[in-house]
């Protein structure tokens, strides 16, 4: 291949770390969106009229409408594990090859989860708010008290590869560790010692939940009024999966009203808005969706990106394909 075939475009919705577009301007044409934000659908649109492969992120609605402007387009890489923004069976009926980024999140996201964990039982965000404004007078033995987090019960909710890299960090802190998926983990409970539970058993018994779910019809607002009831009072939510999972609106009134003790939030129910109240609260820790938020990890992301859409526009098989029976 030319070393700079002008003739196959690529269309990248948002800036992505150097290294991936360095490995797609070798063999492409590559189109850049030039704004730091989310493209209208008209510009997305526009970007992909005239584009060979498209590199999208999970804030872009890439629907039927969207591949239909160019009958062209052969491959829909998405900078992301989740595909959710993607109308996966429409680019199959239409022969495009649908790619994602699997496995490379799962250590940095499970730290995350873990930072919250932490952050959220011993108020490290409201000490830090309480210093820096001046008020610490010196030590007092009831200042900002919060809870151990070793020897007590950790509930897992998805036992995937994340919430394995967290029942593995769990054993570091001698925790319990209790979970929920559609079916047993086996190796969970070898490696883990992980007992497999309903959910309600797991929310009345943890100390700290932890969301490691996909998102689908039958999870979304899996977490609702009524599972936050079941909760102990002493007990923290962690969520570092996707927003829906989370009724939030009913979680702003659990925290409120002290049905639970705090929350540690990196994703939201419509992102970037925050339920009503949310950022009020001082029992929660709210992060701007930064799960995956290291350079190694964005960096990886943006190779394998960049190393699916190359090998589909050379006919090769991609990687990571999504939809392999469009092959």
């Amino acid at each position: 291949m030319s070393s700079n075939n002008s003739k196959t475009k690529i269309f990248v919705t948002r800036k992505i770390p150097q290294p991936g577009l360095d490995m797609l301007k070798e063999h492409y044409e590559v189109i850049v969106n030039p704004h730091n934000r989310v493209l209208s659908k008209d510009e997305l649109l526009d970007g992909v009229r005239t584009a060979d492969g498209l590199l999208c992120l999970l804030t872009d609605d890439i629907t039927a409408e969207v591949m239909d402007i160019n009958p062209n387009l052969k491959v829909i890489s998405n900078y992301a594990v989740g595909y959710n923004n993607i109308d996966v069976e429409a680019a199959t009926k239409r022969g495009i090859q649908v790619t994602n980024t699997p496995g490379v999140l799962t250590d940095t996201t499970a730290d995350l989860a873990w930072a919250l964990i932490m952050a959220v039982g011993r108020r490290v965000v409201e000490g830090d708010v309480f210093t820096r404004e001046g008020r610490f007078e010196g030590w007092d033995p009831m200042l900002l008290l919060g809870t151990d987090i070793t020897g007590k019960t950790l509930g897992i909710i998805g036992m995937g590869r994340i919430g394995q890299a967290v029942a593995r960090r769990a054993m570091g802190f001698d925790m319990r560790i209790l979970y929920h998926d559609m079916a047993p983990v086996p190796v969970a409970e070898e490696e883990y010692q992980a007992e497999f539970v309903a959910l309600d058993e797991l929310l009345r018994q943890s100390d700290f939940v932890t969301i490691h779910a996909p998102l689908t019809d039958e999870t979304r607002h899996m977490i609702g009024r009524r599972e936050l009831s079941v909760m102990k009072k002493m007990a923290y939510l962690v969520n570092t999966a996707r927003g829906p999972l989370v009724d939030e609106e009913a979680l702003v009134e659990a925290l409120r009203d002290g049905i639970i003790a705090g929350a540690g939030l990196d994703v939201y129910e419509n992102e970037p808005r925050l339920a009503s109240g949310l950022a009020e609260l001082p029992n929660t820790v709210i992060l701007p969706h930064l799960g995956s938020a290291t350079l190694e990890t964005r960096t990886k992301m943006a190779t394998m990106a960049a190393a699916n859409l190359v090998a589909a526009l050379e006919g090769k098989r991609p990687p990571h394909i999504v939809n392999p029976e469009v092959l």
